[in-house]
């Protein structure tokens, strides 16, 4: 079944808020060997002006996820996983996620594209704070192999 184009436009409602955890913060930023004292110091990240420890920027990653697990379990997608291979990632930040912060995040389907047997589909995540604010966007583009 070939990916839906008439997802393109469409906005899925606000996934559950996401309570970013210091240890989650921390464990990421050893994962992508992140060295800045700033990611895992809760004093070093209070010198450099913030409230807690400093997630490194690939970590919107982690909240954009549960965005997608919106779109890949969407009945009409048909985006069939074991099929999606992750072709692109970008982040446009305002301001970086800090241990503390809720952030709740709302996906778009920014595009679909046949390309022969397969699809790319560019997924738009937009994550504000608790007060409304922008935080984040991550941009995702996932290619969907068609039959060979």
């Amino acid at each position: 079944m070939p990916v839906n184009p008439e997802l393109q436009g469409r906005v899925f409602p606000p996934a559950e808020p996401y309570l970013v955890g210091r240890e989650k913060v921390r464990e990421f930023a050893r994962a992508v060997f992140a060295t800045n004292p700033i990611n895992l110091d809760v004093e070093a990240a209070q010198a450099a002006g913030y409230a807690d420890v400093v997630a490194p920027p690939t970590f919107a990653v982690v909240v954009q996820e549960h965005t997608l697990a919106q779109l890949l379990s969407e009945p009409d997608a048909g985006i069939d996983f074991s099929r999606v291979v992750h072709g692109d990632q970008r982040f446009t930040s305002t301001r970086p996620i800090v241990a503390g912060d809720l952030l709740t995040s709302t996906l778009t389907v920014a595009s679909v594209k046949t390309l022969g047997p397969h699809s790319m589909v560019t997924a738009q995540t937009d994550v504000t704070d608790a007060a409304g604010e922008h935080v984040v966007t991550a941009i995702s583009t996932l290619v969907v192999r068609g039959d060979e």
